[in-house]
């Protein structure tokens, strides 16, 4: 299969994927406090740029379908959130995907570029719990309220939403990611 054929595919199983793992929670994935488990697989940018289109079609679809829609703004905002930070995670796992793809036998050598992909490896996550915490958390109260919410529920509000990715991302998404880099078939695409 060539290589953008399995793009198209991958980031639209993605996509589903990310759907699958938001709309059945709406409850908790989607409000004021949120616990969104499909967050888990923001972490697969690091890995192939074809999981950026993905995770940002599941995002802007489970926010279109939310039974709790909150409107054009988080649909947009907090899907262009998501594919801002998927963009963003790419980049800084560059480090990561050029120590993948060295042979098992060159990788020993490469004592530096194991240092760096390690390093990437971590700071390549943080740009999905950054930027939802401050971008998701301070809108998310003006769409909840109808009036101009206190400072102290959008600083909380950012504090939740940047303590439940935190739990996800690197409480779910990084054993995902150390998994899935250790996988030769996976590691064939990067």
């Amino acid at each position: 299969m060539k290589k953008k054929h399995f793009d198209l595919i991958l980031a639209g199983v993605l996509a589903g994927l990310y759907l699958v793992l938001t709309l059945p929670f709406a409850q908790i994935a989607s409000g004021m406090i949120q616990f969104r488990l499909a967050e888990t697989i923001t972490v697969l940018p690091a890995l192939t740029s074809a999981a950026i289109p993905g995770v940002f079609l599941g995002c802007l679809l489970a926010n279109f379908l939310n039974p709790q829609n909150l409107g054009p703004i988080d649909i947009f905002g907090g899907s262009l959130t998501t594919l801002l930070a998927a963009y963003l995670t790419y980049v800084l796992a560059k480090p990561l995907r050029s120590y993948l793809k060295l042979e098992k036998s060159e990788q020993p050598r490469e004592v530096g570029l194991r240092k760096r992909a390690d390093i990437s490896r971590i700071i390549s996550l943080i740009p999905p719990v950054i930027l939802n915490g401050l971008i998701v958390g301070t809108y998310l109260p003006f769409l909840f309220s109808s009036e101009t919410p206190a400072l102290g529920v959008i600083l909380t509000t950012i504090l939740s939403i940047t303590v439940s990715q935190t739990i996800v991302i690197f409480g779910l998404g990084l054993p995902l990611l150390i998994g899935l880099s250790k996988n030769k078939a996976i590691l064939n695409y990067i």
